[in-house]
């Protein structure tokens, strides 16, 4: 067990007590910290398993078997590729393959400047437009592999 000893802020005692003895109380709170966050940083986690009385591991099983908890911050731009069917089958490998490529990252993946988050989701809602990227939530439809440098030299000049 580790002996690390760590203050407790008062924001996540707060939350803590706001879901204490609830069902599910362990997942909400990692949902309210993701959101705050954008991430679950570690030393949060340690105030979290003191406050709750949880072993760290467990708090680290529960983050890492739900794909939507992250343990590293995210980037400025999160580029999601949906690999649903109609994109998949319009192409939406190519584009995932290029942004790997471009930025040399993988799938869940930051780039190194903190700019950029690869993620490779099911569905954008936008079938009719297949392939489509979006990136913080703006959707690019019927992308093609040669365009993807282009959409991303957009968010490096606002940067």
């Amino acid at each position: 067990m580790c002996s690390t000893s760590t203050t407790t802020s008062p924001e996540i005692s707060t939350l803590v007590e706001k879901w204490r003895g609830k069902k599910g109380s362990l997942i909400m709170v990692l949902h309210e910290l993701q959101n705050h966050y954008g991430y679950v940083p570690r030393d949060v986690s340690l105030q979290l398993s003191q406050q709750l009385d949880i072993p760290l591991a467990r708090i680290y099983e529960v983050i890492t078997f739900y794909n939507y908890f992250k343990l590293d911050p995210p980037g400025k731009y999160t580029i999601a590729i949906c690999l649903g069917t109609a994109c998949y089958l319009k192409g939406a490998p190519d584009l995932v393959d290029e942004v790997k490529n471009l930025l040399d990252i993988g799938e869940g993946q930051t780039s190194k400047d903190g700019l950029f988050h690869l993620d490779v989701v099911r569905c954008l809602g936008c079938c009719g437009l297949a392939p489509v990227l979006s990136v913080n939530g703006q959707i690019y439809g019927k992308v093609k592999r040669s365009e993807v440098m282009g959409i991303l030299s957009k968010y490096k000049k606002e940067d």
